[in-house]
């Protein structure tokens, strides 16, 4: 597709990006989209490979070929009709999805890849520019209802596939405002608020109701709490849900974070990422805040090397912190992928983000062993780390002697991941949940995303854990199709 040559003629073109110095004064997005001409020459690249892997290294399947070769001609209504076959919200998988699609491609087998995200981000901004983005409510209604628990991007996703398939669909929201962790794990200057509004907006005039600030279930009592946003004072029991609508989606996030238990743990200024990235979305969005987390003039760890951690270096950058260190407890991988042994597979190698560009010491193979308070009138706060070197053999971590060092410490932001969704909602509902503690339920092969209760599907990181936005997308649209057949008897919803 594209150009029959373009792959040997024409270079990478890459988004351009607002300079540190500049956009370390606002919480706004940074990045540039390619101008018309040179997404038509990125898309002019792809190279008609034949047997497209960056499909299927693409978690929603979106049919990348087609509208690059589509963006080359210069029809980019089609371009975008193609996108959406696939995809619901590509202005949330073109802003912050890691591009799995580009590490599948053929031509970066020994080139860098098409840009395929950039034309992603080019496509949609431009939809939506020139008023092709309208909503799309079903012809006909079939009187079945549906609740939809939980509004980040699986919840969406499925919230508009069953409501464009003729159902009556409201999504339910524990935060005081819908779009789940993209409203409140996401920091502004990766993807800006408005983004989510005008989807719901669309959604709405689908049909889609929309309830936030109501918790179906109860709230945790082991103080994982904390890692929400808002919770609301309103309750929903799963019985009321049952009995009112003829099929539940639990399409919540894996929002139970992993603690890092050791002495000193329990000293003041020790917080959750998700306790400090989501006040700071709040802030943004014009809520006052009393007591909120800031880094500003503080010595910040962050430990965990994963996006998450970096979010949390770019949000303390911007509060004005003295200075940002990440840890990482594993080793620090190749800056270049052994690219004949993982490709078209996702390559670990070293990723360094516009966070880090910003701004930030990083070390690895690091195991902390002690948070350390102050003394006198600081003598319950933390203010530094005991830490020591590692080593891995044979799978196995062990201390190097002699390795141990202190770091000053004003504030520690765990970001070593999420280990499953908070368990409140899925015994609320007796769903049965795996050994990693997600909701028990097969994919449209196995099951249908059906768990053991009747009428109650599970889907996006509720079901398979923490994972990418774009998971949660697909299994959203997968989900909706099986709630379609199962109230249907059939479904014509795209799989």
């Amino acid at each position: 597709m594209g150009k029959i040559t373009g792959f040997m003629e024409f270079e990478r073109q890459e988004e351009s990006y607002e300079p540190p110095v500049a956009r370390l004064k606002h919480w706004k997005e940074f990045v540039h989209e390619l101008p018309d001409d040179k997404a038509k020459i990125q898309a002019g690249r792809c190279m008609d490979c034949g047997i497209p892997f960056c499909n299927s290294g693409c978690p929603v399947n979106n049919i990348i070929p087609d509208f690059n070769d589509l963006v080359w001609q210069g029809d980019w209504r089609n371009a975008l009709d193609t996108l959406h076959s696939t995809n619901n919200f590509p202005e949330f998988t073109g802003r912050i999805c890691p591009a799995p699609c580009e590490a599948a491609c053929t031509l970066g087998i020994n080139e860098a890849p098409v840009g395929i995200k950039s034309i992603e981000h080019a496509i949609i901004d431009k939809g939506w520019e020139m008023g092709w983005v309208v909503p799309q409510p079903p012809a006909h209604k079939t009187g079945k209802r549906v609740a939809v628990v939980g509004s980040g991007p699986a919840g969406l996703a499925a919230a508009q596939q069953l409501a464009r398939a003729g159902h009556d669909v409201t999504v339910f929201e524990k935060n005081d405002r819908i779009g789940g962790l993209l409203r409140y794990g996401i920091p502004d200057f990766k993807m800006e608020k408005h983004h989510i509004d005008r989807r719901i907006a669309q959604m709405q005039a689908e049909g889609v109701r929309f309830a936030p600030g109501v918790l179906v279930g109860e709230m945790p009592k082991d103080g994982t709490g904390a890692t929400v946003a808002n919770w609301s004072k309103e309750r929903r029991s799963p019985e009321q849900l049952l009995a009112e609508f003829d099929a539940v989606l639990l399409a919540g996030g894996a929002e139970h974070p992993r603690d890092l238990p050791v002495p000193g743990r329990e000293l003041d200024g020790i917080h959750f990422a998700m306790e400090f990235l989501p006040q700071q979305n709040k802030v943004n969005a014009g809520d006052k805040l009393k007591g909120q987390i800031v880094a500003t003039g503080k010595h910040v760890v962050v430990i965990g090397g994963g996006d998450t951690g970096s979010d949390c270096v770019g949000t303390s950058n911007r509060h004005g912190a003295a200075s940002v260190t990440q840890f990482e407890l594993l080793p620090q991988p190749p800056e270049q992928e052994n690219k004949p042994l993982v490709w078209p597979y996702w390559p670990i190698k070293l990723r360094t983000s516009s966070s880090h560009e910003e701004g930030c010491e990083r070390d690895w193979s690091v195991a902390t062993k002690a948070f350390v308070a102050g003394t006198g009138k600081d003598k319950n706060k933390v203010k530094s780390i005991t830490a020591c070197r590692v080593e891995w053999k044979d799978g196995r971590m062990q201390e190097v002697p002699g390795s141990e060092f202190t770091l000053q410490a004003d504030l520690v932001l765990l970001a070593m991941g999420f280990v499953h969704p908070l368990a409140p909602v899925l015994d609320a509902f007796g769903v049965e949940r795996d050994a990693r503690g997600n909701a028990k339920a097969g994919t449209e092969d196995d099951g249908g995303y059906a768990t053991n209760v009747p009428k109650v599907f599970a889907a996006g990181d509720m079901r398979r854990g923490q994972s990418l936005v774009v998971w949660a997308i697909r299994e959203g649209r997968q989900a909706a199709r099986a709630i379609d057949a199962f109230l249907m008897g059939h479904s014509e919803l795209p799989r």
